[in-house]
């Protein structure tokens, strides 16, 4: 695929979220229908959390020589950051923001950008590319789980 079309995926990424979660209550968002899985809510919540995370990850690899890039734990991210008590809006606000402005970001960038690379404290050296297609990514892998939450419901 190329850099281009990984760009356009990544940018789509905040409608494939809000088709995925469109119709749901407050009550259904926060529900835990699954026990031992997250709710909707929280998933969102993580999905926020992260995305300026992987934002400051490609800003870095386009920017830097080689950055360090630091892993992050959703988990204690999701223990101690308030995800049942968050604003859906806000979440959604944060996240669509996010990609709007990296998108602009990308698309402006020459195409030998992409091979640039930093050092993932866990996977080692990643290029932009590789950055990118973990954004593209993040969220189509947590669309099963709403989907998930959502047939549990009756949604």
């Amino acid at each position: 695929m190329s850099f281009s079309a990984l760009i356009d995926q990544y940018a789509a990424g905040p409608e494939t979220l809000a088709r995925a979660i469109k119709g749901m209550t407050r009550e259904q968002l926060t529900a835990r229908p699954i026990p031992g899985k997250w709710s909707t809510l929280e998933v969102v919540a993580h999905i926020s959390d992260f995305e300026p995370i992987l934002a400051d990850r490609l800003m870095r690899v386009i920017s830097h020589e080689r950055p360090l890039l630091l892993v992050a734990d959703e988990n204690l991210f999701a223990a101690t950051l308030n995800y049942q008590d968050r604003d859906l809006d806000e979440e959604l606000a944060v996240i669509a923001a996010t990609r709007k402005k990296m998108t602009r970001i990308l698309k402006g960038l020459s195409p030998d950008t992409a091979k640039r690379s930093g050092i993932h404290s866990f996977k080692g050296l990643v290029s932009l590319e590789a950055v990118l297609t973990s954004c593209v990514n993040h969220i189509p892998h947590h669309i099963p789980f709403i989907e998930e939450k959502r047939k549990a419901l009756g949604v």
